[in-house]
């Protein structure tokens, strides 16, 4: 059987869509593209409501393959079929299967069941993924499912459940069989990466599970993406501050900058609160990249509350700024306030904020340019344009890419004197030098022998989920 997945939303789908890869392959199945596919998976996203939008679309797309090409079965899996399973039944009875993100492991049986996979043997390892994309020493390492956080916007406890931490020792091996895949850089994620092993209460945390991922692994990058600023500790910092494989880069959201917006939305922090925090983590970490996220247009929000925003990203620039406009999601707190910010005020406070943060972003890397920076090649060079990269500042896909003219290939690490700013949003730079070939072989193999089966602490990967 030919099967095609497609990803929607976060890069903690990106990690659910290479386990279904696994599955299906690890059962006599071949990936490929839509149009050969006799299985079609579209991984949804429910987090806003453009991102719903945005699934439906697909799924439809993925339903017309069922006319005019190979395609006998549409799967629907994810997010937006956990919260709207219901109504998508009702509305979409051309798709074959919806399953929830609390029904992952069940794809493989439907697809058998209607006679898609023969009798192979099943997968030797739950941590298996495999990766179909074109950048593979790019990889998301997700550390945990679910969120505990009680945010008045945000219907993600209600799609992925209550927070849980992944076994250290399953990560450690899933890291291993992904730098046996080729990666060069793991990112981590989770809903919030500061909360990992609070749930098990193991003395395994973040720190003790990056320097465990540092000790078993030869893996050059390690990126923090989403982390909450509480939990960015002294003591985590001075890992960060002290250890080169763990990229100077923070994810941190903070949502807004008004007290009583964050109090409306039910977020831990207040403005003083946040600003220390990045003034101790630019003190301890000075040349440190953070990103943030933030919401306009929350119930209530004036036009003094959105000043204070304005003015705090002013007084405490940061290096990007990722904005949304507040859309209502059904079963969360927030959905019962009124939506009294008109659609176009929305529109023109996000679009302050863009330009605002495009000023400071310009800013503050025409400061880097002349420094002598470490970065990863993403593609090679090619007649009439440079090779693509990006320096530790620049995460894969949000933060914009560095040109370089080099011979090296994907996955090469490289320092790069920073000549110039394109467009606000990319460098120019010149290589000083090769640190690391693309295609080297690991300098050592992973210390640990690779298991054939489920450990007894298997109930790592968000499955099944609590009572």
């Amino acid at each position: 059987m030919k099967f095609h997945v497609i990803t929607l939303g976060c890069d903690k789908n990106t990690v659910d869509s290479e386990r279904y890869v696994a599955e299906l392959a690890a059962h006599g199945a071949s990936p490929s593209g839509a149009d050969d596919a006799e299985l079609i998976v579209i991984n949804t996203c429910g987090f806003i409501d453009a991102a719903k939008k945005e699934s439906i679309d697909a799924i439809l797309e993925a339903v017309r393959y069922k006319a005019s090409g190979r395609c006998q079965m549409v799967a629907a899996v994810g997010c937006m079929v956990e919260r709207h399973k219901p109504e998508l039944l009702e509305a979409l009875p051309e798709v074959d299967l919806f399953l929830g993100t609390s029904e992952s492991d069940q794809l493989v049986a439907a697809a058998g069941a209607r006679g898609l996979l023969g009798d192979a043997p099943l997968l030797a390892h739950p941590g298996v993924r495999l990766y179909t994309g074109d950048l593979p020493h790019i990889r998301y390492l997700k550390i945990s499912e679910g969120c505990d956080h009680g945010c008045a916007f945000c219907a993600i406890p209600l799609m992925r459940g209550r927070h849980r931490s992944f076994g250290t020792d399953e990560l450690v091996r899933e890291a291993q069989l992904l730098q046996l895949q080729g990666a060069k850089e793991v990112n981590l994620v989770a809903q919030d990466l500061a909360h990992y092993g609070r749930d098990v209460r193991d003395g395994q945390q973040l720190p003790e599970l990056l320097r465990a991922l540092l000790a078993e692994t030869d893996i050059p990058w390690f990126r923090l993406l989403y982390i909450y600023s509480a939990g960015l500790t002294e003591a985590m910092l001075e890992l960060l501050a002290n250890e080169p494989r763990i990229v100077r880069y923070l994810d941190v959201p903070m949502q807004h900058a008004s007290d009583t917006v964050l109090a409306r939305m039910r977020r831990p922090e207040r403005r003083a609160r946040q600003r220390e925090k990045l003034r101790q983590i630019r003190e301890m970490i000075p040349d440190v990249a953070i990103r943030t996220t933030v919401i306009v247009g929350f119930p209530g929000e004036t036009d003094a509350e959105f000043g204070e925003l304005l003015e705090f990203l002013e007084e405490t620039p940061l290096d990007r700024v990722g904005v949304f406009t507040y859309s209502p999601q059904e079963g969360t707190r927030a959905n019962g306030m009124p939506d009294d910010v008109p659609d176009e005020v929305k529109r023109e406070r996000a679009e302050r904020v863009e330009e605002l943060q495009r000023q400071i972003s310009a800013e503050r890397y025409d400061r880097m340019v002349g420094r002598v920076v470490r970065g990863i090649v993403d593609r090679a060079a090619v007649p009439g344009r440079s090779a693509q990269a990006r320096i530790y500042a620049q995460a894969d896909d949000v933060d914009g890419v560095t040109w370089v003219d080099t011979a090296a290939g994907p996955g090469a690490l490289i320092d790069v004197r920073l000549s110039g700013v394109s467009d606000d949003y990319d460098f120019r730079g010149e290589v000083v030098r090769i640190v690391a070939e693309g295609n080297a072989a690991q300098q050592r193999s992973p210390r640990r022998v690779l298991p054939l089966a489920p450990s007894a602490r298997s109930h790592s990967y968000g499955k099944p989920w609590p009572a």
